[in-house]
């Protein structure tokens, strides 16, 4: 069997959808849009483009779900406070939170509005150490950063520090599949 290394699942930057961090949220949803478009010919779409700098350097990762918080920054405020996240709230909690405190509240009217004006680098999601890993790491460190993160994706870093690609849970999880029907379980 084949010890794989994040260098042979990484998706290069040259492959992946990215943007300025001066792009408008529209300009991030159309570049997504063309790259998906062009992925079609693989199973796994992309779900986030990378955002780059003025010097052209990787500084964060927008994602689908961070499109659909954008538009309404009561989201951001609450995310900020601390465990919010590993709450489990009902959908009836959920529900009446989105009425009491007015979210969403005029989004799909004022949404070609937003998506026009906010600047990507005001959304941009800043990676956390978690989510880096290098290169030349085996696919053993990448998933146990996938699992223990539960992140959906990892920067991938050269020598150097540089981002140099992405790699995806569905890029090792497809890696992983083949490998038990190649192993011939029954």
């Amino acid at each position: 069997m084949q010890s794989f290394k994040v260098k042979d699942l990484m998706v290069p930057l040259s492959d992946y959808a990215t943007v300025s961090e001066d792009a408008t949220l529209f300009e991030a949803v159309k570049e997504l849009e063309k790259i998906q478009e062009e992925f079609k010919k693989t199973s796994y779409k992309h779900r986030a483009i990378l955002v780059f700098d003025k010097n052209k350097k990787i500084i964060g990762k927008l994602g689908q779900l961070d499109v659909l918080k954008s538009l309404e920054p009561k989201y951001y405020e609450m995310q900020d406070q601390s465990g919010v996240k590993s709450f489990g709230f009902s959908r009836h909690f959920m529900k009446s939170m989105l009425e009491h405190l007015s979210l969403l509240d005029g989004a799909m009217l004022n949404i070609c509005k937003k998506a026009g004006q906010t600047k990507v680098g005001t959304l941009v999601v800043k990676p956390t150490e978690g989510e880096f890993v290098d290169i030349d790491a085996s696919i053993n460190e990448a998933i146990h950063q996938l699992v223990m993160g539960q992140h959906q994706s990892l920067l991938v870093t050269d020598q150097k520090g540089d981002i140099v690609g992405i790699v995806r849970l569905t890029d090792i999880f497809t890696t992983i599949s083949k490998t038990m029907h190649e192993c011939g379980i029954e």
